[in-house]
């Protein structure tokens, strides 16, 4: 029986070993959901281990450098995880790419790792692989999860398996040391070319047990997974849900999660806060569309959640109110959800704290964490458990994790979570690992001596010309907090004030411009329009007043279409690229200071 699992691709043997899953991974199928057991799992991702040993891929001499590269594009299914741990087994190295990635920075990673084979979804991935094919000298062949006609399926590697094949990769699994490397994380950043950071079995195992007793207790637990598998939190998740029996179900995209989660019924799911923030635009937009007394009852509910607090009692009142508002109102947000949630983990950027706080009233607690792809990822979070949690902050650090402040406040961290560095640039990692501390390049602080709080990234804080710090992810999130608001981005470096970039929340503004009778709702023509105008700058007025006076919006553009992977303004995992922003609306921002 293993007790003390080493490596990442043992929790298929931890599990089947414990409790087997009729349904340890499970995506949808020609429109029904097809269920893979655990004993499933395992028998194709050996086939698959032994398959890829007999075409060639192997660990050579298990150094980082000589160690067999594959990539992997494609959107969340069982396949991603079945070939992600049969990778590991044969003691090549797992390189995930982002399938929204443009063809030069693909071209780039390939090269840099070495890559021998790509997997792909589908056949525009597949077209997209092979534009730059002959451009990576290294890369021998491209397989479909999809079928695609004329070109090499996945299941061909697997159906190379024999037994031999399958006793000589369990012999070469045995030989996998728990602090040898595990995978290479390409980030994209908001600046400058890739980086890859090398995590080991170590660095991934060891947040994924630290990481456990923070989630809900119990059994026979779905999650939902629809955050990108090649982003280190989803891959570590799951890695946590493989080892705690819990079963994923795959979401079919973005558009499907409404859907899948009233079929999937989930205990649980991980989530960017953009994407929490567009559920509770539409709770928000269903609530106004109401009329009469449900309205009112709606928004008197809503108000009460906006006061909620944890760990402290607010009256008997407050109290009685609140089990009023949750069988009229906050039954139907859950029921909406899937009715059987235990709660949502965010993760990948700062969270309004107004929406942990809606949502925790609700009976959706909302555990915020705190990482990086350099820290496998998880520093901190907020756990299941109420007495851990704390409104504002991104939580208790994990067990074994190891946080100080420095003395510009940056959050500086040690422990087993650390990445083995930057493949093939040690400059790099000797810049951001000094003595055993990597430096997050985040500014926060440490409340009641537990818990972390984020106040800013170091690197996006700017300067104004007169010489004052502004921190920009605070103003940044206060502002979102309004109906009208979509997107923000504060700008001023070497300027003599602090000024916006605003996308409006078009379906507000149109239903507000239609109550003021404006015919042409066109989004020209309304950005144009006197009462719009006035109406922002009213906005704005009212969040300035909780801002110092250095960091108060004086002057702001509305932009008429919102910030996108497609256009290029947001990474894969709905970071704002600064830069982009900047060079892209330099006329705007120029007009903004004339």
């Amino acid at each position: 029986m293993m007790n003390n699992p080493q490596r990442l691709f043992d929790c298929i043997d931890y599990h089947l070993q414990r409790s087997p899953l009729p349904d340890m991974l499970a995506a949808k199928e020609n429109g029904t959901w097809k269920t893979y057991s655990t004993q499933e799992v395992k028998d194709i991702t050996d086939r698959l281990s032994a398959g890829l040993l007999k075409s060639g891929i192997s660990g050579q001499d298990m150094t980082i450098e000589n160690r067999d590269k594959i990539a992997v594009l494609s959107k969340n299914r069982p396949e991603w995880v079945m070939l992600d741990l049969a990778v590991q087994q044969t003691g090549a190295v797992l390189t995930p790419v982002y399938p929204t990635i443009n063809a030069a920075e693909l071209e780039f990673i390939l090269n840099d790792a070495k890559v021998k084979l790509v997997f792909v979804n589908d056949q525009d991935l597949y077209f997209k692989v092979l534009s730059v094919k002959e451009r990576v000298p290294s890369l021998q062949d491209i397989y479909t999860f999809e079928y695609v006609p004329g070109v090499k399926h996945w299941k061909e590697i697997g159906a190379l398996a024999d037994e031999a094949g399958i006793d000589a990769m369990r012999n070469i699994a045995a030989t996998i040391r728990n602090e040898d490397l595990a995978t290479i994380i390409y980030t994209s950043g908001t600046t400058g070319v890739p980086k890859g950071v090398m995590l080991s079995h170590n660095n991934i195992l060891s947040n994924v047990m630290a990481s456990i007793p923070c989630f809900p207790p119990g059994e026979n637990m779905k999650a939902l997974s629809f955050l990108p598998l090649n982003h280190v939190f989803e891959r570590m998740v799951t890695y946590l849900y493989l080892f705690k029996g819990i079963a994923i179900y795959y979401a079919e995209s973005l558009d499907t999660i409404a859907d899948n989660l009233r079929e999937v019924q989930p205990s649980m799911f991980t989530t960017v806060p953009r994407l929490l923030e567009k559920v509770y635009d539409k709770i928000m937009l269903k609530g106004a569309a109401l009329t009469g007394i449900k309205r009112k009852l709606f928004f008197w509910a809503h108000d009460l959640a906006t006061r909620f607090e944890i760990n402290k009692d607010q009256g008997m009142l407050y109290n009685l109110q609140m089990k009023l508002a949750d069988k009229l109102i906050f039954r139907k947000w859950r029921e909406a959800l899937g009715n059987n949630l235990k709660c949502i983990v965010s993760g990948g950027a700062a969270c309004q704290v107004r929406l942990i706080r809606i949502f925790t009233a609700a009976g959706i607690p909302i555990m915020e964490g705190y990482g990086l792809t350099e820290t496998s990822p998880v520093i901190s979070v907020n756990r299941y458990e109420v007495k851990e949690r704390m409104f504002g902050t991104v939580g208790p650090m994990i067990n074994g994790v190891e946080t100080k402040i420095a003395e510009d406040g940056e959050i500086l961290t040690k422990g087993p979570h650390v990445m083995m560095g930057y493949y093939k640039r040690p400059d790099f990692t000797a810049e951001s690992i000094i003595d055993g501390w990597y430096y997050t390049g985040d500014i926060g602080m440490i409340v009641d001596n537990k818990y972390l709080k984020i106040t800013d990234r170091k690197k996006e804080m700017f300067k104004t010309s007169g010489g004052k710090y502004v921190a920009p992810l605070p103003v940044e999130n206060k502002l979102k907090e309004s109906m009208l608001i979509e997107q923000v981005m504060v700008v001023g470096a070497d300027r003599k004030f602090v000024s916006a970039l605003i996308v409006p929340s078009f379906s507000n503004l149109e239903d507000w411009a239609q109550r003021q009778g404006i015919t042409d709702t066109s989004r020209e023509a309304l950005l144009r329009h006197p009462a719009v105008i006035q109406l922002y700058t009213d906005e704005v007025e009212t969040f300035n007043k909780e801002f110092n006076h250095i960091s108060q919006v004086k002057k702001f553009e509305l932009l008429p279409a919102e910030w996108s992977v497609a256009t290029d303004e947001m990474t894969p995992k709905l970071s704002l690229k600064r830069k982009v922003v900047l060079e892209k609306f330099a006329a705007v921002i120029e007009r903004i200071y004339q």
